[in-house]
């Protein structure tokens, strides 16, 4: 019997009174494990550690957070201090992305994942899209209970041709909307692969890649078993972490004494 392939879940950093933590959301760790993998929650890694840890995985999964990219990564000053960000978290996370891209690993990248991903490879954010002329206010009503924040919001319509309709068959399909940040220009062999209605991209993907990755701005890990469009996702990222496991790990050793 193979062993279960591994995904790397990066942790965010929160304290907690006066204490500093490592935590991930359970519903990306569920999201996991409902592709058919094994989730490895990862703390903040030195630089020495990435390809270490990478050495182990068979797929990353990026998550969503409260927390923003911080602009400095792509150019820009802070425009809101009163928001979150974790510094800590982009300080590995951005070089494990593009290390993680060159090895063929498969990839899923969500809400702050896929700003995460863009700004890796050299792409830009809008860091408030509800104050760019044209664009809609993506962010979720406050105060609202989980259920109102991550209803459905809006429609995406998918790019024809691409790897999301490869996999879902749909020229479109209704996503929940939970973020101030957004993809402002698309780093250099990134594809659009689902826009909102007002044009701001809500999916990418990079064809060049020798791994499967697919970066969504909503929440598919929200009651994903329940969605079928989120059951299709992580079912195409898990079968993609298992051939990566079975073509660069190799099946384990039969024990001895079976046929």
């Amino acid at each position: 019997m193979s062993r279960s392939p591994i995904v790397l879940v990066p942790a965010c950093n929160r304290w907690l009174g006066d204490h500093p933590f490592h935590i991930a959301g359970r519903k990306y760790v569920d999201a996991v494990r409902l592709a058919g993998a094994l989730p490895l929650i990862v703390p903040n890694l030195e630089a020495q550690e990435i390809d270490e840890a990478l050495d182990l995985a068979h797929g990353v999964l990026l998550t969503g957070s409260p927390s923003n990219v911080h602009p400095s990564a792509f150019g820009e000053e802070v425009h809101d201090p009163s928001l979150p960000l974790d510094p800590e978290r982009d300080a590995w996370t951005l070089p494990l992305i593009t290390r993680a891209l060159a090895r063929g690993l498969p990839l899923f990248g969500i809400c702050r994942g896929t700003q995460e991903v863009n700004v890796a490879l050299g792409g830009t954010l809008h860091q408030a899209v509800q104050e760019v002329p044209g664009l809609a206010d993506h962010r979720a009503p406050e105060p609202a209970p989980a259920d109102v924040q991550y209803a459905p919001s809006h429609a995406v319509q998918v790019v024809g041709g691409g790897l999301l309709e490869a996999i879902l068959g749909l020229p479109g399909f209704e996503v929940n909307s939970l973020h101030g940040q957004g993809v402002k220009t698309l780093a250099p062999g990134l594809r659009a692969e689902a826009l909102a209605p007002d044009g701001l991209v809500e999916a990418f993907s990079m064809p060049g890649a020798a791994g499967f990755n697919l970066c969504v701005q909503w929440h598919p890990e929200w009651r994903a078993v329940d969605n079928p469009v989120s059951v299709q996702l992580f079912q195409a990222f898990g079968a993609a972490v298992r051939r990566y496991r079975d073509r660069v790990r190799g099946p384990l050793p039969r024990p001895a004494g079976l046929a």
